[in-house]
């Protein structure tokens, strides 16, 4: 594995987002069950992370950082990135095929 920072997000009694840092999995093992390997990550740098009873995630994160969030953070992210606007996309001209055989031969 990789040298990563693990960042957990949850939820504060008071609605705001509650980040925590951790350097290694020890004190993380503390809080939260293992219960399994993630083996199908598309990252490949998170494949073998541990996956945690009542996280989501491994998550990629940026270069260097793995997040792991409780579901109801999960959820409401989600959400939340669903509904935000796309860019707008300016569209090409469709080239016009007559002219475009003409110019070639």
């Amino acid at each position: 594995m990789a040298e990563k920072t693990i960042r957990v997000v949850t939820r504060a009694t008071d609605g705001t987002l509650k980040i925590k840092d951790y350097q290694s999995f020890a004190r993380l093992e503390k809080l939260h069950e293992q219960i399994g390997v993630d083996d199908s990550s598309t990252d490949l740098s998170l494949r073998g992370f541990p996956l945690f009873r009542g996280l989501i995630g491994p998550i990629p994160e940026g270069r260097g950082i793995a997040r792991y969030e409780s579901p109801e953070v999960f959820e409401q992210l989600t959400k939340e990135w669903a509904a935000a606007p796309g860019k707008k996309r300016r569209r090409r001209r469709a080239a016009n095929v007559e002219t475009d055989a003409a110019a070639l031969s």
